[in-house]
């Protein structure tokens, strides 16, 4: 059966992916955009006139209500990971989500998927955590049947943490990780002289693959047991952060040693990080890494226990090591210092 679907943030990295799945299942999807031209790319996915881009800004209510006029559908992937002068958390995470909600609502459209994060939590330390929570819950006050899909660290082609992480420890010395300054090291001795080993990079993650959390976002159309629930996405395997920069360098083929940095210096780099243009970000291998980043790069971002998961929308997640090195580059190796 043939749906009509409207998809805001369909343009981006995730939403290209869902875009193709839906296509391939002959819905016709209406990608709702601030600039049209931007997603004009994605039309070849469908036969002729079955991608629609259609101009829509998630400020305003009537474009909104004209992007999902007549939908069966509507799917919320708009998300950003760090503010800037042009887009803030609550403009987009809380704010946005209830007036979609609300619109979905009065015009009688059936399903409403939601995308938010592993994290979303309304006592979050982090700004981004609290803002994912508040926009979940101003979201069930206007569509209570709402599925939200709350993934893990998402990889695949063109995601944000592995390729910029790549990008960067090709250029760095060392391969860095972190630790509380606060937690005294454990001494081990080499002979009669004492070294301190850091407990360094122990914070857990569940990275989920792009092409994985599309299929839950399609399942969860066509799947009336999704409406209502919250379902948390995270790969087969936990890694310890530690574990995800080998595993980056050694899908790179690149040779580093692992070296213990603070929080509290890194979070100093990312103050100056803030400061810097988004073009210039962009242009050179510098992770967009803001204070509030650093917060939750201390916090853990696995699925919790009984959280509905891949499981109960008939989805089998894709491990880490079978698709990393198809789109990280392997590199000469470099010489360990």
């Amino acid at each position: 059966m043939s749906l009509n679907i409207t998809i805001f943030g369909g343009g981006g990295f995730i939403g290209r992916q869902v875009v193709q799945k839906l296509a391939k299942q002959g819905h016709t999807i209406r990608i709702a955009t601030r600039r049209p031209d931007s997603v004009g790319f994605l039309r070849p996915l469908g036969n002729p006139g079955q991608v629609v881009p259609v101009q829509a800004n998630i400020r305003d209510e009537n474009s909104i209500i004209n992007a999902i006029k007549g939908a069966d559908a509507v799917i919320n992937l708009v998300g950003i990971l760090r503010e800037n002068s042009s887009q803030n958390f609550f403009e987009i995470h809380e704010k946005a989500p209830g007036m979609i909600a609300r619109l979905v609502a009065a015009e009688k459209v059936r399903k409403l998927i939601h995308l938010s994060a592993i994290g979303a939590d309304l006592k979050s330390p982090t700004r981004y955590g609290k803002s994912k929570a508040k926009g979940e819950y101003n979201l069930k006050q206007e569509f209570p049947n709402a599925t939200i899909l709350r993934p893990s660290l998402v990889f695949g082609p063109d995601d944000e943490f592995f390729n910029k992480m790549h990008s960067l420890l090709k250029i760095l010395p060392v391969a860095p990780i972190f630790f509380d300054s606060k937690k005294m090291p454990r001494i081990k001795f080499d002979g009669i002289f004492p070294i301190a080993h850091f407990e360094a990079g122990l914070t857990k993650f569940q990275p989920v693959y792009v092409g994985d959390v599309a299929k839950a976002t399609v399942n969860s159309i066509v799947n009336n047991n999704s409406e209502g629930k919250i379902f948390e996405l995270g790969g087969p395997k936990i890694y310890m952060y530690r574990e995800l920069i080998s595993i980056i360098l050694q899908s790179a083929g690149i040779r580093k040693r692992l070296f213990p940095v603070p929080f509290f210096a890194i979070n100093a780099g990312a103050a100056i990080i803030e400061k810097i243009p988004e073009f210039f970000l962009h242009a050179f291998p510098i992770p967009p890494l803001s204070r509030d980043q650093i917060r939750m790069l201390r916090i853990d971002n696995i699925v919790g226990d009984g959280a509905y998961g891949f499981e109960n929308l008939s989805i089998s997640p894709s491990a880490l090591e079978s698709i990393l090195p198809t789109y990280i580059k392997n590199h000469k190796n470099m010489r360990s210092l």
